[in-house]
């Protein structure tokens, strides 16, 4: 026999058969590759191969890196699979080369993305019975069919105000809640208004020039009209209803209680209390209007929009995705404005200049501010040439600045924003795939591994391939009814055409007795159909 063809081995993945030496699958030790032998189930001692139902594409690039100790990532491919097919065969992922890992990776942004999107519960369809038994902690009672009336309505409560697009009726109530949120934030900016408020006059007594005592109107403050305190009392009633069923009805109180717009909803509403409370008991006090200003906590209901709208969902998750790059442009601002400052104060005091407005450092950290982020109120100005010129080199720095990190956030906004509406459109259900190991029968005792009528052609093709034609032995005619160790010898000669090895593995013959290929002595045919007949009788 051939000593390279010894050396060789067959591998056949997903149908596609790769050759390749042993020598190579020996260069990365502790692999699935390294470890082949002969006693694997997978290995056809017919076809002289290893089967593995694996991906033929991925296997090509795994078995060029056992070739060339470099490994490369096929772009036809999706990231998850050829992680997948790295770890059955025992490779590591962070083994690929440079030129492909930005590609490689990309599908871990994606999935960290649809993580994002999972958490933010975008979904607009209506969940299961059973998803929302689950959801709510009682999946055991729903599966035993002893649900009490209020588990039955404590899921139905939490849809009808906090998902509004789960029913009508949620989107009813939705709108419900987004109108007073329009007509509270609406009250709250119109009441500030001059003509919107209540002049509040009172009489004061003066000394006239005659030394006579005179009364007088004065008008020392303004009060907003009383119809806005009974427009915020309406909001805030709807308010404290629908934030006290919400609590009562949500699946978890420590989520509820931690989740950012629960607590700006808390906050305004009980800042509102809390005005009532001090216009009725600390009226006189003096500065009392300053406490007006914790007021403006109600102005932060307009995030209560969030749960009604995915995109402001989007917006604010770009933010806290793009927050690395808004901390560096914020960074790289500092430093161009403590820099600017001191380079305009200092060139305006080169030259005489008697309208210097730059009488100090922090002084320009203003005007630096104002120009780098292009604004330009035009209050402080330079007005030497040097001045000039440090001004004009701090809106370019400016410009740039902020023109560096802005296509990172739209980046990421558009990288939400598609994958959101690829959410929306592919199909919930999806067909169930059953993992099914294939069955391995029991080999009987002298019975090959292809042995049987079924297999007769993959035995014979078998053959022909690891056999060429020259080393084919003559055609042998036997008596009809013969066989070799089960197998049935054929009565018509142009069905029996049998190489020597072949023959050879069916007598069952120790290697060291291998007749020479082509020539089988009558004994040894003598001794198959012997072996033949004696086991038929057994039978």
């Amino acid at each position: 026999m051939n000593l390279d063809a010894e050396n060789r081995v067959v591998l056949n993945v997903g149908g596609i058969r790769h050759e390749t030496y042993k020598a190579t699958l020996k260069k990365i030790p502790a692999t699935r590759l390294s470890r082949l032998t002969e006693a694997l189930a997978n290995y056809d001692t017919v076809l002289n191969e290893y089967f593995f139902d694996r991906h033929p594409g991925v296997f090509g690039q795994i078995l060029n890196y056992y070739r060339t100790g470099k490994l490369h990532y096929p772009t036809d491919v999706c990231g998850p699979l050829f992680e997948e097919e790295l770890e059955f065969w025992g490779l590591d992922s962070n083994q690929v080369e440079p030129c492909c890992w930005m590609t490689y990776t990309q599908h871990r942004d994606t999935q960290e993305t649809l993580t994002v999107l999972d958490r933010l519960d975008l979904d607009t369809d209506k969940p299961g019975d059973e998803e929302i038994a689950r959801k709510f902690g009682m999946e055991e009672d729903f599966l035993n069919g002893t649900l009490s009336w209020w588990q039955n309505a404590k899921p139905k409560m939490w849809s009808l105000f906090d998902e509004p697009y789960s029913s009508t009726s949620a989107k009813v109530i939705g709108i419900i809640s987004v109108f007073f949120i329009c007509v509270s934030i609406l009250s709250f900016c119109l009441k500030t208004h001059p003509n919107m408020r209540v002049p509040v006059i009172r009489n004061v007594t003066v000394w006239t020039s005659q030394h006579t005592k005179a009364w007088t109107l004065d008008k020392f403050q303004t009060n907003p009209h009383l119809a806005f305190f009974y427009v915020e009392c309406v909001c805030n009633a709807w308010f404290t209803f629908e934030f006290t069923t919400r609590f009562i009805a949500c699946p978890s109180k420590l989520d509820f209680v931690r989740g950012a717009v629960n607590i700006i909803d808390f906050t305004a509403t009980l800042s509102f209390y809390i005005d009532l409370v001090l216009q009725r008991f600390a009226s006189h006090l003096e500065n009392a209007d300053i406490l007006e200003f914790f007021s403006i906590i109600r102005i932060m209901r307009l995030f209560k929009l969030t749960r009604h709208s995915a995109g402001l969902k989007i917006l604010i998750q770009t933010f806290k995705a793009s927050a690395g790059e808004l901390i560096l442009l914020v960074f790289f601002l500092v430093l161009g404005i403590v820099i600017f400052a001191s380079l305009v104060y200092y060139a305006e005091r080169i030259e005489s200049n008697p309208e210097n407005d730059f009488n100090s450092i922090p002084l320009g950290l203003w005007w630096a501010l104002v120009t780098m982020t292009t604004v330009g109120y035009g209050d402080m100005a330079p007005k030497t040439y040097t001045g000039m010129f440090v001004g004009a080199l701090c809106a370019l720095a400016g410009v740039l600045t902020i023109a560096l990190p802005v296509p990172v956030i739209v980046s990421n906004f558009a990288m939400f924003y598609s994958h959101t509406q690829a959410r929306a459109k592919l199909p919930k259900k999806r067909r169930r795939v059953l993992p099914v190991e294939q069955p391995r029968g029991p080999r009987a005792r002298g019975q090959g591994p292809g042995a049987g009528d079924g297999h007769q052609t993959r035995r014979m093709n078998a053959i022909k391939q690891n056999h060429p034609k020259e080393f084919a032995s003559p055609k042998l005619a036997t008596p009809a009814g013969c066989g070799v160790n089960g197998v049935e010898l054929s009565a018509n000669p142009a069905s029996t055409t049998l190489s020597t090895s072949n023959l050879i593995q069916f007598l069952e013959v120790p290697a060291s007795k291998t007749p020479p290929v082509g020539r089988i002595s009558p004994a040894t045919l003598n001794t198959a159909f012997s072996k033949s007949e004696a086991k038929k009788e057994t039978m």
